[in-house]
């Protein structure tokens, strides 16, 4: 798979993530715990956007 390739899918599941969040925070069922895994996923994601990005940039 190509870096941009990569990144794109990177940025498809982040933007999954985002929207997954806003709705998790919007539902009252959905407790801390799951929200905050959320959150987690999603910042982990864009840490490794931002890694291949700056790699790709070195």
């Amino acid at each position: 798979m190509s870096l941009q390739a990569h990144l794109g899918e990177l940025h498809a599941k982040h933007k999954a993530l985002e929207a997954e969040l806003a709705d998790a925070i919007n539902h009252p069922a959905s407790s801390d715990a799951e929200i905050a895994e959320l959150k987690r996923k999603k910042l982990k994601i864009k840490d490794e956007i931002s890694r291949l990005e700056h790699q790709h940039a070195a």
